[in-house]
């Protein structure tokens, strides 16, 4: 357990309501992917790896179209507000950080929170699973240059 946290019973909760093909493009192995690139980018911005890491395997969990799914990240929100107390416990601040970063992480923004722009990158650099390259003016400096050298 990592403060208060057993990712295993978040993802049993994840999983009880998940609509989409467990292994389609924006859930399990993206979501693994985004957790991988999150550690390496944490280590490096000094965000909070814990919010990173429920992010990773939050943000696509209400997802019911793999395709345009415009509420996907709100929802997604809402469904982690739901799980405090019951298979997580953050602080509020806490908590906050990670619904907001899950609410817009979809919506093409950059934030100056490291937390917040680490769950971004962390997604971000894991689009070439569907063609698409990442823009390095939306990621951080430290996302840019995972970006580059992973794809060259």
């Amino acid at each position: 357990m990592r403060n208060q946290i057993e990712l295993t019973v978040v993802l049993r909760e994840v999983r009880a309501q998940f609509k989409l093909d467990w292994r389609g493009i924006h859930e399990f192995p993206h979501w693994r992917r985004v957790h991988r690139f999150g550690l390496q980018i944490s280590m490096e911005r000094e965000a909070d790896f814990e919010v990173v890491e429920l992010f990773s395997y939050l943000h696509d969990s209400c997802r019911i179209d793999d395709g345009m799914d415009p509420h996907h990240g709100p929802r997604a929100a809402e469904f982690a507000r739901s799980l405090q107390g019951l298979v997580m416990d953050l602080s509020a601040p806490r908590l906050d950080l990670l619904c907001l970063a899950i609410r817009d992480h979809s919506n093409g923004k950059v934030s100056s929170n490291a937390t917040i722009q680490t769950c971004w990158d962390s997604d971000r650099l894991d689009l070439w699973r569907v063609g698409i390259r990442p823009d390095p003016r939306f990621l951080s400096k430290v996302g840019a240059k995972i970006l580059s050298q992973r794809f060259r």
